[in-house]
C-alpha cells in the first residue's frame, strides 16, 4: 500500500478541518539534488556574512589609522566603544527586521536590509567626528543584523535537508572571506604615501558599498520562501515557485509518494512566541542561548581587539596589521569548510561538543603562552588560526542550531532573539572590556579574559551533551512542528 493510499485512509478517518491545506512542498524541496538555483541562493544571500566580515575586519585593521586620523583622533576605548555600538546596532536590527521577516516574508526584507547597510557603510567613509563615526557604525550594524534573521531563515528553508548543515556552516564561515578582503584592502590602502593620511580608511569603508550594489542585482532573481508562503495560506504561489525550481533543476518525478503536511494558516502573535520559547521548547531555548552567548563573547572580545593586541604587545605597524589577519581569516574559513560535512554525517550533537570543547582547550593553552611572553607576532597568529579553525565551525553551528530548532512561523524572529540576547550577554561588552584590558598593558589581565572566554566554550560543550538537538538530514518540519499544523 502506497503512502498516498495511507494518507487517503487517514484523511477519511480524520478529514481536513475547515480552512486547512495539505501540501508536499517541504518534501519536494528536500528531495532535490544540488543545482544552479541553490548556488544562486548561497551566492546572493550568503554575501551577508562576507559583508559582516568585511566591516568587522576593516574596523580592526584600520584601528591605527583611526587613532592617527587628524580628524577623528580615536582612542583605544573609543575604538572598542564603536565596535560595541556596531554590535548594538546589529542586535536592534536583527530584532526589528526579524519580526518583519516572519510577518511580511523573507524576500521583501532582502533589499531593505541590504539598502540600509549600503547607505550606512558609505556614510561611515564621510565621518567627521567620533559621534558621526559611531552613529554610522550603529546603522551599519542594524543593516547586517537585519540580514541575519531573514537570510538565515531563507537559506535553511530553500536548501535540501541533506545539504543543510554543511551549507549553513560554509555560508556562515564565509564571514572570513570578507575578513580577508577587509584585511587585504587595508594593507593596500594604508600603505604610506599611497593616499593622504585621512583618506585610506575612508576608501576602505567604501568597499562594502560597492560589493552590495552587485548583490542587490542578484537578489532580483530569488523567490519568496515557499515554506513561508504555505504557512500564510498562499499555496498556489508556493506551488508555482517550487515547480519552477524543479524545472530548473531538471528534477524527475518522484518514484515514491512524498510525505505531506497539513496546516491551518493563522496569525501568529506575541503570545505564541512566548509560549513556544518558554514552554514548548524551553530546554531548546536555554541551549540556544548558551551556544550563542558563549561564541559571541569568544569571537567578539578577541577578534574586535586583535589589531590592538598586535600593536600594543608586538609593535606591528598599522599598514601591516592586515597581513597578520589574512592567515587568521584563512583558518576560520577552512574550519567550517573542512568540518562542515561531518555535521550532516557524524551529527550535530557530537560535532558541536567536539568543536566547542576543542576551541576552549586550545584557547586556554594560548592564554598561558601569551601571558608568559612565549609567542612572537607570527606565533600568536598561528595559535589563533588553529584555535579558530575549530571555533569558527562551532560559532556557525550555533546559528544553524537556532534556525533548525523552532517552528517556521517564528524562525526569523527566534534567530533574531537568540542572536540579540546571545550578543548582548556575550558580545557587546566583550570588545569594550578587552580594549580596557589591552590599554592596561598587562599581559596577565588579558590572559584572564581569554580564560573566561575559553570557560564559556567548555560550558557550552557540556550543555550540548545534555540538551543537544539531533537535526541532521531531517526536514525542518520534523525537527520543529509548525505552529499552524493541523495534525
Amino acid at each position: 500500500m502506497t503512502a498516498t493510499h495511507l494518507q487517503e485512509q487517514a484523511n477519511a478517518i480524520n478529514p481536513l478541518p475547515q480552512g486547512a491545506i495539505e501540501t508536499d512542498i517541504p518534501a519536494r524541496l528536500d528531495r532535490l539534488s544540488w543545482g544552479r538555483f541553490h548556488t544562486l541562493v548561497i551566492t546572493a544571500l550568503g554575501i551577508t556574512w562576507i559583508l559582516d566580515g568585511l566591516e568587522v575586519t576593516l574596523a580592526g585593521s584600520v584601528a591605527g589609522a583611526l587613532k592617527s586620523s587628524p580628524v577623528l583622533h580615536l582612542t583605544d576605548a573609543k575604538i572598542g566603544l564603536s565596535a560595541s555600538l556596531y554590535l548594538i546596532g546589529a542586535v536592534s536590527g536583527a530584532l526589528y527586521f526579524g519580526w518583519l521577516a516572519d510577518k511580511l516574508g523573507r524576500r521583501r526584507l532582502f533589499n531593505i536590509t541590504l539598502g540600509l547597510y549600503l547607505l550606512a557603510t558609505a556614510l561611515t567613509a564621510f565621518s567627521t567626528s567620533f559621534y558621526t563615526f559611531a552613529l554610522f557604525r550603529l546603522l551599519t550594524g542594524a543593516g547586517i543584523g537585519g540580514e541575519y534573521a531573514a537570510i538565515n531563515s531563507a537559506i535553511q528553508e530553500l536548501i535540501p535537508a541533506r545539504y543543510r548543515g554543511h551549507t549553513d556552516l560554509v555560508v556562515n564561515g564565509s564571514f572570513w572571506i570578507g575578513a580577508a578582503l577587509g584585511a587585504g584592502g587595508a594593507v593596500v590602502l594604508l600603505q604610506p604615501g599611497l593616499l593622504p593620511p585621512d583618506t585610506g580608511w575612508r576608501v576602505a569603508f567604501g568597499i562594502g558599498a560597492v560589493m552590495s550594489l552587485f548583490i542587490l542585482y542578484l537578489r532580483r532573481f530569488l523567490p519568496e520562501s515557499p515554506r513561508w508562503l504555505v504557512t500564510h495560506g498562499r499555496l498556489d504561489e508556493a506551488n508555482q515557485i517550487v515547480s519552477a525550481i524543479e524545472l530548473h533543476a531538471h528534477a524527475a518525478a518522484p518514484t515514491t509518494d512524498l510525505q505531506r503536511i497539513r496546516l491551518i494558516p493563522r496569525k501568529i502573535g506575541l503570545l505564541d512566541v512566548v509560549r513556544t520559547l518558554f514552554r514548548t521548547y524551553r530546554s531548546r531555548s536555554l541551549y540556544c542561548l548558551v551556544l550563542m552567548a558563549s561564541q559571541a563573547f569568544f569571537y567578539n572580545a578577541i577578534f574586535f581587539t586583535y589589531a590592538l593586541v598586535l600593536q600594543r604587545f608586538f609593535h606591528i605597524a598599522d599598514e601591516r596589521i592586515g597581513l597578520y589577519i589574512l592567515p587568521f581569516a584563512a583558518g576560520n574559513f577552512l574550519g567550517p569548510l573542512v568540518l562542515g560535512r561531518l555535521f550532516d554525517s557524524v551529527g550535530r550533537k557530537a560535532m558541536i561538543v567536539i568543536t566547542y570543547a576543542t576551541s576552549g582547550i586550545l584557547l586556554l593553552i594560548t592564554a598561558v603562552l601569551f601571558a608568559n611572553g612565549m609567542l612572537s607576532a607570527t606565533g600568536q597568529t598561528v595559535a589563533w588560526s588553529i584555535v579558530f579553525f575549530f571555533a569558527s565551525a562551532a560559532a556557525s553551528a550555533a546559528y544553524l542550531t537556532v534556525g533548525e530548532s523552532f517552528p517556521l512561523e517564528i524562525r526569523a524572529l527566534t534567530i533574531a532573539v537568540f542572536y540579540a540576547f546571545g550578543t548582548a550577554l556575550g558580545g557587546v561588552a566583550g570588545p569594550w572590556l578587552f580594549s580596557i584590558l589591552i590599554g592596561s598593558g598587562e599581559r596577565e589581565a588579558i590572559a584572564w579574559g581569554y580564560v573566561f572566554g575559553a570557560s564559556l566554550m567548555l560550558i557550552a560543550a557540556v550543555v550540548t551533551l545534555r540538551l543537544g538537538v539531533a537535526a541532521e538530514r531531517l526536514s525542518l518540519e520534523h525537527v520543529a512542528r509548525p505552529l499552524s499544523s493541523a495534525d
